[in-house]
């Protein structure tokens, strides 16, 4: 199998930890997005909506969106669990990957893709005024999260998971969409830090 790869680009880096965090290696294909080379013939062919990741099997099977080939690799590997263990617990990070997925890692991707200059060419049409109106929705969903986060170690409990690899990625993310993360949010801090220390994070 191969893995087209889309470098710092929040969906590619979010299944890239998740295969850390399992110690799964895969060979990667690398896309250079700012050449645009998502959008090429081969990435095409593989993936009409021209986004990655891209994982393609060894049958030709091609799976895209970043959650379902994180699924995929977990089906195969269940150890150690990202995706929760038993009813509780997997509906718990379902849901948490759902909120902060939602509330947070989509409007911080709006705020970057309508505001930012260089996504003027890539983004059309650009909607700036888009763009400025998700800033403060993701500054309103930190302030949910903080307060979660005050009686909870991870996302979704005890133990990390897929939600902690996408709250980490749109949480860097903030910088390029120039999104100020308020300081008072002691508890969101103090777990996007420890996230960030986490080997995988540099995946």
């Amino acid at each position: 199998m191969k893995l087209y790869d889309g470098g710092r680009a929040p969906n590619p880096r979010r299944v890239r930890v998740f295969l850390a965090e399992k110690g799964i290696e895969v060979p990667l294909v690398p896309v250079d997005m700012g050449a645009l080379g998502h959008k090429s013939e081969e990435i095409t062919a593989r993936n009409p909506l021209q986004r990655l990741p891209v994982l393609e099997l060894d049958d030709g099977t091609v799976l895209t969106e970043s959650v379902a080939v994180c699924r995929y690799f977990e089906e195969l590997q269940p150890e150690p669990a990202l995706f929760g263990t038993g009813a509780l617990g997997k509906a718990k990070v379902e849901m948490w990957q759902r909120r902060i997925e939602l509330n947070l890692f989509l409007p911080v991707s709006f705020a970057f893709r309508h505001t930012h200059p260089a996504m003027k060419g890539w983004e059309v049409p650009q909607l700036p005024e888009w763009g400025e109106i998700n800033r403060p929705k993701a500054v309103e969903f930190m302030r949910v999260l903080d307060e979660h986060l005050a009686s909870s170690k991870f996302a979704a409990g005890d133990d990390f998971s897929i939600a902690d690899i996408t709250g980490m990625i749109a949480l860097d993310f903030c910088k390029p969409a120039r999104i100020a993360i308020p300081d008072e949010l002691l508890n969101l801090g103090r777990w996007h830090a420890a996230l960030k220390a986490r080997p995988s994070a540099s995946a």
